[in-house]
């Protein structure tokens, strides 16, 4: 079915089509005509013929029955026990009649009149032989048009395509990093001429649009170091005094978590930019329990009243070369997902055979909704809370770049199991 849609395909079954139905149709035409003049022509010549052959008779009695090769003709009278004329064609009614005999094919002019019987026949079996062979040339004259308008079809599909195929196949060499080197002066003015060139602008103005994004993302993500970093120094300093109120030190260490998760975000995004532009430089091994504690010790101040208890198990050494941040923001969502959805029980992040799981005591996510989480905006039915759906989508994003897997998946006892295996 997929070969039919194409575009050439249907030229082809066109030609295919329209030439069959012509000669088709030529040949059905032929034939009719072939027979209905063979039929007039034979049939009209033998009723003139005996009806002339009856007034002669009549004005003389004598007058011999004529008889030639391929016409005979018989006289008898009602009830004449004479058998000359066999009884298939005998009890036909007055007019003109095609029989099929022992001997062959027949046209048979009967006259019946009350006191005289004629029959005039002729013999059509050479006739019907070549009204046969003429069925079976037509047939090979049509097969022979169908086969011709297929090679047309071919041939002029291929012609007809070629200008589409090209573009198409210069569309997929196109890379996404790079500006379109132009498609429209590859072709001439024509129907595909103007799509290249409405191509060429859509990927102009696509192209600029990237650029711009990327631009905005690197410039935003490399401003807001700064003073995110001047925030981190401040909570720094108010969480070395020694008298500080243990409410207040709750609050700034608040402050330290979100200021160290937003410095974590937009370095991230800044290695996603650069990544893209091709010019993501290589990283150190991280340790990622390491990585871990310090994401377990940022996210208590979250627990708030909370009955919920943070763990982390490493079952063996887990060594990962990227950007610390990127490992901390994917890590973390996770993290902050599973206390922002676990109102009582435990979480328990575990370390080992390549991957992390984050394991939660809370209420899971519907099946139906398992493989949407990581959709950019998406948020599932019932979810409370603010949010706008882009942490998974980020994280997703971070994946992609760097080769890694991440799957969720309810938990028989309760909670939701999040794993990410990075080999």
């Amino acid at each position: 079915m997929q070969y039919r849609r194409r575009l050439r395909s249907r030229i082809i079954f066109s030609f295919l089509l329209f030439g069959t139905l012509l000669s088709g149709l030529f040949a059905i035409s032929t034939l009719f005509l072939q027979g209905y003049l063979e039929n007039q022509l034979i049939g009209t010549t033998l009723k003139q013929e005996l009806d002339d052959y009856l007034v002669q008779l009549r004005a003389d009695p004598t007058l011999v029955e004529p008889f030639h090769t391929r016409i005979q003709g018989y006289i008898t009278r009602p009830g004449d026990p004479n058998q000359s004329v066999s009884a298939q064609i005998r009890n036909l009614d007055t007019g003109v009649h095609e029989v099929e005999t022992a001997q062959g094919f027949f046209k048979a002019a009967v006259r019946k009149d009350s006191d005289l019987w004629a029959f005039l026949i002729y013999d059509i079996s050479e006739n019907q032989r070549l009204t046969n062979q003429l069925v079976w040339s037509l047939a090979l004259v049509v097969l022979a048009f169908s086969l011709l308008s297929l090679a047309l079809g071919l041939w002029s599909s291929s012609r007809v395509m070629k200008p589409v195929t090209d573009l198409a196949e210069r569309l997929g060499m196109l890379g996404e990093e790079t500006p379109s080197p132009g498609l429209s002066h590859f072709f001439p003015d024509d129907e595909v001429g103007q799509l290249a060139a409405a191509l060429d602008s859509y990927a102009e103005r696509l192209h600029h649009l990237v650029e711009r994004d990327r631009e905005f993302n690197a410039d935003v993500s490399h401003e807001l170091r700064t003073p995110l970093a001047v925030i981190s120094g401040a909570t720094e300093l108010l969480l070395a005094q020694q008298d500080l109120p243990e409410k207040t030190r709750t609050r700034v260490l608040r402050i330290a978590r979100a200021a160290r998760q937003s410095t974590d975000i937009t370095t991230a995004l800044l290695h996603l930019v650069r990544a893209e532009r091709g010019t993501n430089e290589d990283s150190r091994a991280q340790n990622i329990c390491e990585i871990v504690e310090k994401l377990v010790h940022l996210h208590e101040p979250l627990l708030d009243n909370k009955s919920l208890n943070l763990r982390v198990t490493e079952e063996d050494r887990v060594s990962v070369i990227a950007p610390e941040s990127v490992i901390a923001v994917t890590v973390g969502n996770l993290l902050s997902n599973a206390i922002r959805y676990t109102a009582i029980g435990e979480i328990v992040c575990t370390i080992g055979n390549g991957r992390v799981v984050v394991e939660d005591t809370g209420p899971g996510i519907p099946e139906n909704e398992l493989t949407h989480v990581m959709d950019r905006h998406y948020r599932g039915e019932g979810v409370s809370g603010k949010g706008s759906g882009l942490g998974l989508a980020i994280v997703k994003r971070l994946c992609e770049l760097y080769g890694w897997t991440m799957n969720f998946k309810n938990r028989k006892s309760g909670g939701l199991r999040a794993e990410l295996k990075f080999y």
